[in-house]
């Protein structure tokens, strides 16, 4: 039997934060959870290798792609995608956690998903992040160091399609090079105003 997705309650907010590999997304979400105690971060489950600094269950769940395909089959996945040769995706199960807490909810995915979270949750609020230029993100990708040149390229490649899907996004944010905190604090703001309007 099929996990069901819980609705949230009117006065709770769905946070999406998406935007091109390599743009910061999990440095503006540790950020965020960091100075606001009212959100809850529905963790992502991937397939791909941890990267250093990482920690299994708060940044994501990492399991083997055979697994990820048999929670697909199970209909364990709200959203799911391939990206870049690796399944990600939100869990029905990690999403009605943040739900039950009854803190906002925040989640971290890629444009695909945030269409489809938008559709499943009509008020979801969605961030779309974007560097400062082409180069910024570059340099961000190869600071990873675990970037060959044809992931690169491929992302690189990504990034320019995802720039043209940004006007289904609430809020286009510019994540500036060294002011982590500026673009947490638009991105806080925007959420009380809206955390202001459902009560």
């Amino acid at each position: 039997m099929m996990k069901a997705i819980k609705t949230q309650p009117h006065n709770q907010l769905i946070v999406v934060v998406s935007g091109p590999s390599g743009v910061g997304k999990d440095s503006v979400i540790r950020r965020m959870l960091q100075r606001d105690r009212n959100l809850m971060f529905a963790v992502t489950t991937n397939t791909r290798i941890m990267r250093e600094g990482e920690l299994e269950g708060k940044d994501y769940y990492f399991v083997s792609k055979r697994e990820f395909e048999e929670m697909i089959k199970a209909g364990e996945f709200l959203e799911h995608a391939l990206v870049y040769g690796d399944y990600k995706g939100v869990t029905k199960t990690s999403i009605n956690r943040a739900i039950d807490s009854g803190r906002d909810v925040l989640l971290r995915v890629d444009v695909q998903g945030a269409a489809t979270i938008k559709t499943i949750y009509k008020n979801a609020i969605l961030f779309f992040l974007m560097s400062e230029s082409n180069e910024q993100l570059l340099g961000r990708l190869e600071g990873r160091k675990s970037e060959t040149s044809e992931s690169m390229k491929e992302r690189t490649a990504t990034a320019v399609d995802e720039y043209t899907k940004k006007d289904i996004f609430d809020h286009i944010v510019v994540n500036r090079k060294n002011d982590l905190d500026s673009t947490v604090d638009i991105i806080l703001e925007i959420i009380n105003l809206e955390r202001k309007r459902v009560l």
